[in-house]
């Protein structure tokens, strides 16, 4: 059994960041990486997929993107490289192939045990990322035989789809991104839109992650808002990272011929159904966009901005169908490809402690779960940036200043004892 005072857990972004804060603070670790560094981005996501942030905001503590092309967006291969490079920079042992099969308590900290071996620590931090997992409604399990099934973990290409039509079930990041790419290899696609968010590439001359990160919305803390639950709840935004900056909403996608229905509710027999909330979701989300937009105004005006940026335009409402189709028949060959863009969750099951709350979500404060254990990368975990790339600097520094102050006092009591 090996022992160290810490040990993170994933190499990713948030694994990484967390090792430099560690090593700042001079407390011994290690990481523990399941695959390879950016494991998930390696392997789990499909070949034309780029960051939804540009590369000036591409930074973790020490390393920033200092390349020829700052409002690029980087590609999955750069991605990796850059996150490799950061990786060869730490000071900690970086363990790979060593997957995390279980984690206990323990009486003087954690248990963990991996495929090659068991270790012992004071602190574990949990980094393994928050979309590990895809959420799909168990009707996907009725579809016929004859309908490939599929999540974005899977996909890859348009070339390992059967030829015809894709269903795509959800409207956020990975939905519209992948109806837009299907859309273009040449297959008719129909959209299922439910609950989403609408946010333009550009406004007024400047990246939307600019506005965002300037007028401070980024660096919300989640002691700040009403309903925590609900903003970590939030989908990701339709956004595109491409060379252009063009937006990629619902009005972009009908304009190139997909199809526009509501949020699937149910399958009976081999008839898919769709709930007519299509024009209630898509009005909501442009209700929201103004209100963002509204409040981004006043703060150009408030900071001394307004003068010298273009004027203020507003994206045209969202279009529906007059009279949205609320049935399709899987039978009638039309649809080949069900692809379901529904969501992720993190997979904790080898977490053995007492940690969750009763519907099974990571209980945290502020990425504090428990003495000695913490989290990092999860959505809103302490702002709302904390699950991006460039969110995890300032959580790791917090968070690893935390763990550092709980070590000091606790051998500062283990001291007075003896």
């Amino acid at each position: 059994m090996k022992r160290v005072t810490a040990v993170v857990i994933g190499a990713g972004h948030a694994g990484l960041a967390m090792s430099h804060h560690l090593a700042r603070h001079g407390i011994d670790h290690v990481v523990l990486e399941r695959g390879e560094v950016a494991n998930a981005w390696r392997h789990e996501r499909w070949e034309s997929l780029r960051l939804l942030t540009p590369n000036w905001q591409c930074r973790l503590p020490g390393q920033a993107y200092t390349g020829p092309e700052p409002e690029g967006f980087m590609s999955m291969p750069e991605l990796i490289a850059f996150l490799d490079d950061y990786a060869r920079g730490l000071s900690a042992p970086l363990h790979t192939a060593t997957e995390v099969l279980a984690l206990h308590q323990a009486e003087d900290g954690y248990r963990l045990v991996t495929n090659r071996g068991e270790w012992r620590c004071r602190a574990a931090i949990i980094a393994t990322g928050a979309c590990q997992l895809p959420v799909v409604p168990a009707m996907a399990a009725a579809l016929p035989p004859w309908i490939m099934s599929l999540t974005p973990h899977a996909y890859r290409h348009p070339g390992q789809l059967p030829e015809g039509g894709v269903l795509v079930v959800g409207a956020s990041a990975t939905g519209v991104q992948l109806a837009d790419e299907l859309q273009r290899s040449g297959r008719p696609v129909t959209l299922a839109v439910g609950q989403h968010l609408r946010l333009p590439r550009r406004y007024r001359g400047r990246d939307i992650q600019w506005w965002l990160e300037h007028a401070g919305l980024l660096d919300q803390r989640f002691d700040e808002v009403e309903d925590l639950a609900r903003a970590r709840r939030q989908p990701s935004p339709q956004l595109l990272g491409n060379a252009t900056s063009e937006d990629l909403d619902l009005n972009v996608l009908s304009g190139r011929g997909v199809r526009l229905v509501g949020r699937l509710a149910g399958l009976a027999g081999t008839r898919l159904q769709f709930s007519g909330s299509l024009a209630v979701h898509c009005t909501a989300a442009d209700l929201k966009l103004s209100r963002l937009l509204d409040n981004l105004d006043a703060w150009a005006i408030a900071h001394g901005w307004h003068g010298a940026l273009p004027a203020p335009e507003r994206p045209a409402p969202t279009m529906v169908p007059p009279r949205p189709c609320l049935g399709l028949d899987l039978a009638a060959g039309e649809v080949k490809t069900v692809l379901w863009a529904t969501g992720f969750r993190p997979d904790f099951s080898w977490l053995q402690v007492p940690a969750f709350d009763a519907r099974g979500r990571l209980r945290h404060e502020g990425g504090v779960v428990a003495p000695g254990l913490y989290a990092m990368g999860l959505p809103f975990m302490r702002r709302r940036k904390s699950g991006a790339i460039h969110g995890a600097d300032d959580d790791a520094a917090e968070l690893s200043a935390h763990l550092a102050a709980w070590l000091a006092k606790a051998k500062t009591h283990q001291g007075s004892l003896a």
